[in-house]
């Protein structure tokens, strides 16, 4: 009976003690479990392209369970805990080994923390060698294993273990110390991502790699003795070097990144691609290589057909200082130059005001208190409106832009999705010659547009922004002949032949920008290159500087042929001569009264030593007077001239009246 007593007294004293221990461990405040990751920023395809450190400076990614290589996740539990799936947060089997061992040896042999108790020292920060902590880390482990299942608890090891330095989680020890994503790692590679978070500051690869190598080996033969890995894996493993740098965080499209990070903490996905902006982004180091280090540079490239972003870069470098590289200058307000030509060109074809064939005048003239001047200060006299485009000349779209109405041409801006900004208030003639502010976005949106053939869509760069319908700004006809106006302006030096990229380049009133915008059968692209603080850049051209990497962008991004889509059934493909009355000249050509350069004939061979008297037969007062487009007098009368030009050598000269009408000769001077 006493034995009976005894036994029972037992049994009720293990009964109180479980109690009590439950009540222990449900009374366990657990820590903060849920720890801030990285915003990070991935491209179409998932890929990383930027990530960005926690408040607290670290390095701590966020990561999904098929995020894992599955190797590394059985060597972790042979390793660390190999009854992690068994224990209750605490290993009493290991816990009496370690005893045992520390016994007979007098000091510590082996540790019997478990992969639960690794996460409560993580959770708290706390310490690892005096026996209040390590009693505080088992109780905690306890609580742990009671409100969370076993995949939680080792998803917080995974986002919480020290690899060293400002590192913490698997997935950012992954790409810091290795440059690719945990999901598939060599058994080399998930050795030495197990042994580092044992001692992670005395085994760091980059300053301690001899430690770090010998940790990881170590570990390989535990993986080799517990049957995770053969002897031929393990062999192969221990010849793999191990990483002796530290590598950088992927910095990829860092402009639209701070984009997309400022939109809130959290996953982007953006619609960039990741292979394409690297290549980009070497394409436009190599394009500045040499420059002046002022000089920034903006690119931007797209599917015209859905307005989505493939790549984009906003400076020249994000890091430089004497470029201002922080700037995105892919949505500074800059003046267009000459690239709101094609648009004037197109309204003017969509709008029945003239036609790429139609003769256009290109004498001086004057709009008020307007004058504008071609930018080598020539002038042609009478040419197609498609010469006067691809010449880039200004006085004939100044000419376009009266007869539409400068108030029809930032309708059509804004119809396109732009915001153009005034800096008057009003618009004027000068809108078309890049009197107005617009950024590279809005006017790789713009060409985006005439690539769609006159459909707008507004560009999209973010995948949670919402697909729009296409907004019809132009007739398809006239966007189409304006593209193949520009396919015809020859192409940079060693750019192939023309005919396969429409574009168009500008620059700026004191070349304080340079631009050139264009598009093949698959993407449109911009590019921009000035300085950010808006001072000029003697010299500096679109057609110098901007336009050959524009041609190679686009070339980055094509695959395969990419051929300009052919006309529309309704565009009119017809020679000058068979054009209707109303579009064979612009404006009053064609009631202008008849003007005949008489004398000398064309063809002449003349000697020329006082000049080369000239006679007229009909035609208005006052004359102009031009020899090879540049004005040699202007306001003359009287059918008798005198041109003051001598020889030798070949000379064209023309005369234009009050009208425009305009007759030439070319001589040969002797």
């Amino acid at each position: 009976m006493r034995n009976w007593a005894v036994l029972v007294l037992v049994l009720w004293c293990c009964a109180l003690a479980r109690d009590r221990l439950d009540a222990w461990i449900a009374a366990t405040d657990l820590p903060v479990l849920a720890h801030e990751s990285a915003t990070e920023v991935r491209d179409r395809h998932g890929v990383l392209l930027r990530a960005y450190t926690v408040e607290d400076g670290l390095w701590r990614m966020a990561l999904t369970p098929e995020g894992v290589d599955p190797l590394f996740l059985r060597m972790l539990i042979a390793y660390e805990d190999k009854r992690f799936h068994d224990h209750a947060g605490v290993d009493p089997r290991a816990a009496l080994r370690a005893a045992g061992q520390a016994a007979m040896a007098g000091s510590i042999v082996s540790g019997a923390s478990t992969l639960t108790m690794q996460v409560a020292r993580l959770l708290e920060d706390g310490g690892t060698g005096a026996w209040r902590g390590k009693l505080r880390q088992m109780r905690v482990a306890l609580a742990l294993e009671r409100r969370l299942s076993k995949p939680a608890i080792l998803d917080l090891y995974l986002h919480l273990a020290p690899y060293g330095g400002n590192i913490e989680g698997l997935r950012a020890a992954s790409l810091l110390w290795l440059g690719k994503e945990p999901r598939r790692l060599t058994p080399a590679e998930a050795a030495l991502l197990v042994a580092l978070p044992q001692s992670p500051e005395t085994r760091r690869p980059d300053r301690h790699p001899d430690a770090a190598l010998a940790a990881r080996n170590r570990v390989l033969a535990r993986m080799k003795t517990a049957g995770v890995i053969d002897a031929d894996t393990a062999a192969a493993a221990r010849r793999e070097p191990i990483p002796m740098v530290r590598r950088p965080a992927p910095q990829l499209a860092p402009h639209m990144a701070d984009r997309a990070r400022a939109r809130g903490p959290g996953r982007h996905d953006v619609t960039l691609d990741a292979g394409l902006q690297r290549r980009l982004e070497a394409l436009v180091a190599r394009h500045m290589t040499g420059r002046d280090p002022r000089l920034s540079v903006a690119v931007m490239l797209a599917d015209p057909q859905t307005g989505e972003v493939r790549a984009a870069l906003g400076s020249r470098a994000y890091d430089d200082t004497e470029g201002q590289g922080f700037v995105d200058m892919t949505r500074a307000t800059r003046s267009p130059g000459s690239t709101l030509k094609p648009l004037v060109n197109a309204l003017a074809f969509d709008r029945g005001l003239a036609h790429p064939q139609t003769l256009i005048l290109d004498a001086p003239a004057q709009f008020g208190t307007y004058a504008p001047q071609n930018f080598d200060g020539r002038f042609r006299g009478e040419l197609p409106v498609a010469r006067a485009l691809q010449l880039s000349l200004n006085v004939p779209v100044v000419r376009l832009t009266e007869a539409l109405g400068p108030a029809h041409l930032m309708q059509a801006l804004r119809q396109t999705g732009l915001a153009p900004a005034l800096p008057g208030g009003q618009a004027g003639l000068a809108v078309s010659l890049g009197g107005v502010g617009l950024t590279l976005e809005e006017l790789v949106q713009l060409y985006a547009m005439l690539a769609r053939g006159g459909e707008a869509v507004p560009l999209r760069w973010h995948k949670d922004d919402p697909t729009l319908p296409p907004r019809r700004v132009l007739d398809a006809a006239a966007a189409w002949q304006v593209g193949h106006v520009l396919a015809q302006i020859p192409p940079p030096p060693s750019a192939g032949p023309p005919g396969r990229v429409a574009y168009k380049t500008g620059t700026s009133y004191g070349h304080r920008d340079t631009w050139a915008l264009g598009w093949d059968g698959q993407h449109v692209a911009g590019v921009w290159i000035g300085r950010p603080d808006g001072t000029p850049v003697p010299g500096a051209f679109g057609a110098a500087l901007a336009a050959p990497l524009l041609f190679e962008a686009l070339g980055l991004a094509r695959q395969g042929e990419a051929p300009l889509p052919p006309p529309p059934p309704q565009t009119l493909l017809v020679e000058h001569a068979k054009l209707p009355a109303n579009l064979r000249r612009f404006g009053k050509a064609a009631d202008r009264p008849a003007l005949d350069l008489v004398f000398p004939p064309d063809g002449a061979r003349l000697e020329a030593s006082g000049g080369v008297p000239l006679k007229l037969r009909g035609g208005a007062a006052p004359f102009t007077l031009m020899a090879d487009g540049a004005v040699l007098a202007t306001g003359l009368r009287g059918p008798g001239l005198l041109a003051p030009v001598s020889g030798p050598g070949f000379t064209t000269l023309t005369v234009i009246d009050a009208t425009g009408a305009a007759a030439r000769v070319s001589l040969e001077l002797q």
